[in-house]
């Protein structure tokens, strides 16, 4: 190059300097925007499973627990139910067996 164009040479030097200081910015902008936008996802997802375990989890058992005891308490009610119409139908087929048993007589 040229002895006359000293001051050129200075000015791209400085100017690449420039460049180089631009591009580490913006290349270290956008690692934290992309670590925040994992931390931000992460805990979006985790939030509700920790909100879960931490607050939800012993009413939820409890809640099961007391819809297993009033199944297991229907199902008993059901079948004293059906204790109980046996037992009238029993009565009634006696009844009947002592109708015809006198009409006959």
């Amino acid at each position: 190059m040229p002895p006359s164009h000293p001051p050129l040479l200075e000015e791209i030097h400085r100017l690449t300097q420039d460049n180089n200081r631009l591009l580490r910015k913006i290349h270290r902008g956008a690692m934290w925007g992309r670590f925040f936008t994992v931390i931000f996802y992460a805990a979006l997802l985790l939030a509700p499973i920790w909100f879960y375990w931490t607050y939800l989890n012993g009413t939820v058992q409890q809640l099961l627990r007391v819809y297993d005891q009033a199944q297991g308490t229907g199902q008993q009610a059901e079948s004293q139910y059906q204790s109980f119409l046996d037992a009238l139908k029993q009565i009634q087929s006696k009844i009947q067996t002592l109708a015809t048993t006198s009409s006959q007589q």
